[in-house]
């Protein structure tokens, strides 16, 4: 590796240590509100579950086990937001932050089983109704509410992580259970139809696909290795390619490491390579300012001419 290499090197070493050092006091902040999410959901959704049973509710019930299966997903992104903290290893060179990706995308599938139960079973009440006690309802469901309200809170100061902002959706479904239960309380209490328990069950399912989806796309595109939303790929090749010095662009690649952090590596065929260091800088101030691509690996081939032959050569 040439001088220059190992420059550039030492450059993005430094700046790395930099981000990892306000990576990890984000991820160390993230733990504690996860800490506290796992800690208030986990306790009032037993307390849910055991209204629910009582009063006969299915909103009560199907916001009981979101809270169940939010507890779970809670402590499982608890877990990942610890794992992700070590630092970069020589088995795992671009660290672990990406087992945030995993939890992220693991929660959300847990939340589609949650809604296919929530419309099994509501389906079954509409044809067979089962009595509800209103007022119990109305009770429970309202306590759910303001912890659901201090939980989202919490997770809504950091949302600049994926692992956190899955949970924060995972809260406002709860939220918008409690909500429903309440309204389903209200509507029985007052002599209205029992069948509006499994009927607002059913739309705040609705309600969680919607916000589950968004999830799961995002983290599927980072898990695959792909384009990062946003960026055109072509219009990525034909910038670089049109920079001073370089003659053509191939094996170009685009992807995120994690979402927020996109990275790129090539080869690039360049005219000069004693003017390979400014080519480099170039290309980095380019890529970063138009595309916000921070991590980016290029590598210089340039053509050697001699008599008769011309030979394209690779940096060492």
């Amino acid at each position: 590796m040439s001088a220059v290499h190992h420059h550039h090197h030492d450059e993005l070493s430094a700046h790395h240590r930099g981000d990892s050092s306000y990576t990890h006091r984000a991820r160390t902040a993230g733990g504690r509100t996860l800490t506290i999410a796992v800690a208030l959901t986990l306790g009032f959704a037993v307390v849910e579950l055991i209204g629910g049973l009582w009063s006969g509710s299915l909103a009560l019930l199907a916001d009981a086990g979101h809270m169940a299966t939010d507890s779970a997903s809670l402590l499982f992104a608890l877990i990942a937001n610890v794992i992700a903290r070590r630092p970069i290893s020589e088995r795992h060179s671009f660290g672990l932050a990406r087992v945030e990706v995993i939890a992220a995308f693991v929660n959300a599938l847990f939340m589609v089983g949650v809604v296919f139960w929530i419309a099994m079973e509501a389906f079954k009440r509409i044809n067979a109704p089962v009595p509800v006690q209103g007022l119990a309802v109305i009770g429970v469901a309202g306590i759910g509410l303001l912890v659901n309200i201090a939980v989202a809170w919490t997770l809504s100061r950091d949302r600049e992580n994926v692992n956190i902002r899955a949970a924060f959706i995972h809260v406002l479904g709860d939220l918008l259970g409690s909500v429903a239960a309440i309204m389903a309380g209200i509507i029985i209490y007052f002599g209205g139809p029992v069948m509006a328990d499994p009927i607002l069950s059913l739309v705040v399912a609705a309600l969680i696909v919607r916000s589950t989806y968004g999830v799961l796309k995002e983290t599927t595109f980072v898990l695959l290795d792909s384009v990062p939303t946003g960026v055109d790929y072509g219009a990525v090749g034909t910038t670089l390619a049109k920079l001073p010095g370089i003659v053509s662009v191939h094996d170009l690649h685009v992807w995120s490491m994690v979402p927020g952090k996109a990275a790129l590596s090539a080869h690039v065929l360049v005219d000069d390579i004693e003017r390979w260091p400014v080519i480099l800088h170039q290309a980095q101030h380019v890529l970063n300012r138009d595309f916000q691509i921070d991590h980016i690996t290029l590598q210089p081939e340039w053509l050697r001419r001699e008599p008769g032959v011309i030979s394209i050569r690779k940096a060492e």
